[in-house]
């Protein structure tokens, strides 16, 4: 339903018809992989077994020695010819209530959990390396772009964020921060447009025609109550539950970044997660109308990409400024009015005005109390080491959490 709101528009077909100009490195094959490779693979992850599997994952990586040549020789033919097996792009969704406290008959309340076939994301792997090393060694990704990459996460993108907002409220000036809200743009993503941005950062030959070959032809199943959907097909987005989704995405959104930077503004990522911010000299009573040409820039990049922006849930905080003031300071983002507000939660921590952590600080007490008092009920229960385990579980995780920000 989202998708037909989202027709390709001018820009959209502007970039498909612009020129794929890489003079860059580039990625056109695959290497081999090895033996040792296929057991690395094998053994990698969690053996989640997914109901159109012939047999249990757990019994494929409990015979390494009678699998090890066969699966070697099937991931070997895939990235060799380019080709991703067709019988492995059928997806199992299950709908999970988000809290046992909702209400079962309004869907909304539910989120769906996919299981993709566990030899497919074998073979996903023996990608993921290749293509990551390749990203990595180009610099391919945005530096800021923090989401599903090694030696980053959402506190290392907090960290920098905040030191660039606290540098400048230690200078006497102030900052907006705007976080952008999208939605389901995993499942939005438009399969000809990531096509471009991936020959875009030098993927070519037989590894984007082997992309190409993974994204196309995909579709799911619901399973629910012992029972079986119908075949759905999917035109468009990276699959959830996938290996590469992650690193997909990163590629798509990467030209995001560039065009806010473009304005003077910054911008971290984490995934689907962006955040904007404007460093302002002194405190001035309304935004510059850069921001006003870079929030309509920003707009139209994403009705390009065909990405859904809910301007009504996008959140912003005017730093270094106490009185909220009134709503025509700020300029309108895709028809509707941006209003500050006291404080906005970015990643999971609660930021105000002067970034003083105090309203993080006393939501995570609170949270940690009520699972210290549900603890005490359980200790007669439990064993020591058990007790142990649910302590770190749910009190120990939200004390530890971005602490670095403290």
């Amino acid at each position: 339903m989202l998708r037909h709101d989202l027709p390709a528009n001018l820009d959209t077909i502007k970039e498909l018809e612009a020129p794929r100009l890489s003079s860059g490195p580039v990625l056109d094959h695959f290497d081999r992989i090895s033996p040792a490779d296929v057991d690395r693979f094998l053994q990698a992850g969690k053996p989640t077994t997914c109901p159109l599997d012939p047999c249990p994952s757990w019994l494929i990586r409990a015979c390494p020695d009678e699998v090890r040549a066969p699966l070697g020789d099937i991931i070997n033919l895939s990235l060799g010819t380019g080709i991703f097996p067709g019988e492995l792009k059928e997806a199992v969704v299950r709908p999970l209530l988000k809290k046992t406290s909702l209400d079962p008959l309004d869907l909304s309340n539910y989120r769906p959990v996919s299981n993709l076939p566990f030899l497919g994301k074998v073979i996903e792997r023996a990608v993921a390396e290749q293509l990551g090393r390749f990203l990595d060694e180009t610099s391919a990704l945005d530096p800021f772009q923090s989401g599903f990459r090694a030696g980053h996460g959402t506190e290392t993108a907090l960290v920098a964020l905040t030191d660039d907002l606290r540098r400048q409220l230690d200078r006497g000036g102030s900052g907006l921060l705007i976080l952008l809200d999208l939605s389901a743009a995993f499942d939005m993503v438009d399969h000809e447009l990531l096509d471009h941005r991936l020959a875009d950062v030098g993927i070519q030959g037989t590894v984007l025609q082997w992309l190409r070959s993974f994204l196309s032809g995909r579709g799911q199943r619901v399973a629910l109550g012992g029972e079986l959907s119908s075949r759905h097909s999917l035109v468009c987005g990276v699959p959830q539950g996938a290996i590469l989704s992650p690193m997909l995405f990163n590629i798509f959104m990467r030209p995001l970044a560039q065009l806010v930077r473009s304005f003077g503004l910054g911008c971290h990522q984490y995934a689907d997660d962006t955040q904007l911010y404007l460093l302002m000299d002194g405190h001035p009573d309304s935004a510059p109308d850069t921001l006003t040409r870079c929030l309509e820039a920003v707009a139209g990049w994403l009705r390009g990409s065909r990405l859904k922006l809910n301007p009504s849930k996008t959140e912003v905080l005017w730093l270094g400024r106490d009185d909220m003031g009134s709503r025509g300071q700020l300029p309108s983002l895709a028809g509707v009015q941006l209003v500050p507000a006291p404080s906005v939660k970015s990643l999971g921590v609660i930021f105000d005005t002067s970034l003083s952590m105090e309203a993080q600080i006393i939501a995570i007490t609170k949270a940690a109390f009520f699972h210290l008092r549900q603890a005490k009920q359980l200790a007669p229960y439990l064993s020591r080491p058990d007790l142990a385990t649910v302590i770190h579980a749910t009190v120990t995780s939200r004390l530890d959490y971005c602490n670095s920000l403290y």
